[in-house]
């Protein structure tokens, strides 16, 4: 039977718990908090001065924090990628009879994903310290020119991805939440710290569906997850780029602004990838291939290797300035 055909029995095998799993890993709609739990009340007689109050604390931020949390925001304005994405993966099936278990999972998970940037946005546009004209051109540059996060249909390799990711994305909400924290933005913090809750939660479904692939096709999820890690994590805002500019210009300069600040760094790369180590236990697994024990074997030297390159990268200490936020209006 060819590595296709087991994969999508694996999935199909799996399939049979994803009520469960969406029971206990997502809320309900009428139970999980909505954007405008957390933004002014456009409704209410006090909304010009809630939005003048949150104008005002906005100004304490500095310039890299603003464009960090621009970019987290357009990565999460960009779910519709990803969800087109996940709906192709192997096992996955959102046609016949209305779908099937997956596809309801994964419609859901976005449900839930998409709240983030509309709060996020929301958020900046109220904030008055920013270009949302500018903001939107890349939102819809990075939706139009799309991602590819090298896994492929492969159900086991984009399992290792959104484990990753989803980790990923709670550092860096979570970090943003501290430092608006400190520089007072309490509101903007709870916002940020609620996002970051919603992403331990979906890592923690994803890296759930790893643990069970593990436990009945050990040796192909070791090489998927090898795989994953020899080409690396790629970042779902990897093409990110300013209006008028050539795709995945706009990555690097972000990134150095996250790690300038503190946001998200290579070394919490690298410790994401000993947690996910740790996580699936990949020293206890047992009945490997030769070629999937060599594959562990590479996946428990990585993190120290990786940790002595990250050791060594030098970022820019000037911020590059981005379209998206002025410094005049600081």
């Amino acid at each position: 039977m060819s590595i296709k055909n087991i994969r999508l029995e694996v999935m199909q095998f799996l399939e049979k718990n994803v009520d469960s799993f969406v029971e206990q890993y997502l809320i309900p709609v009428e139970k999980i908090w909505q954007p405008t739990d957390f933004l002014p009340n456009s409704q209410g007689e006090n909304f010009f001065e809630e939005v003048k109050e949150l104008r005002e604390i906005a100004k304490e931020l500095p310039y890299d924090f603003w464009v960090t949390l621009v970019g987290d925001t357009i990565t999460e304005e960009a779910l519709p990628t990803y969800e087109s994405w996940l709906m192709d993966v192997e096992g996955i099936n959102q046609v016949e009879d209305g779908g099937n278990g997956w596809s309801k999972w994964i419609r859901q998970w976005t449900g839930e994903e998409n709240r983030h940037g509309d709060l996020l946005n929301k958020y900046l546009y109220l904030s008055g310290r920013v270009n949302m004209r500018e903001i939107e051109m890349t939102t819809q540059h990075l939706i139009n020119d799309g991602f590819d996060i090298g896994t492929g249909s492969d159900p086991y390799k984009n399992f290792v991805y959104t484990s990753f990711q989803e980790l990923a994305t709670y550092v860096s909400h979570n970090r943003v939440a501290q430092m608006a924290k400190k520089f007072g933005d309490n509101k903007l913090s709870k916002m940020c710290k609620m996002i970051a809750g919603d992403e331990m939660r979906h890592h923690h479904a994803y890296s759930e569906f790893v643990t069970r692939i593990f436990q009945v096709d050990p040796s192909e999820m070791m090489l998927a997850f090898q795989y994953m890690m020899k080409q690396k994590i790629v970042m779902p805002a990897h093409f990110l780029r300013e209006s008028g500019q050539k795709i995945s210009t706009a990555f690097e300069q972000f990134s150095d602004s996250a790690q300038r600040i503190g946001v998200y760094t290579a070394s919490d790369y690298v410790d994401i990838m000993q947690k996910l180590i740790d996580k699936w236990e990949i020293d206890k697994i047992s009945n490997l291939t030769d070629e999937a024990e060599k594959a562990r074997d590479y996946l428990m030297r990585l993190p120290a290797r990786m940790a002595k390159i990250s050791e060594r990268l030098v970022i820019p200490q000037e911020s590059h300035i981005f379209k998206w936020v002025e410094p005049a209006r600081l």
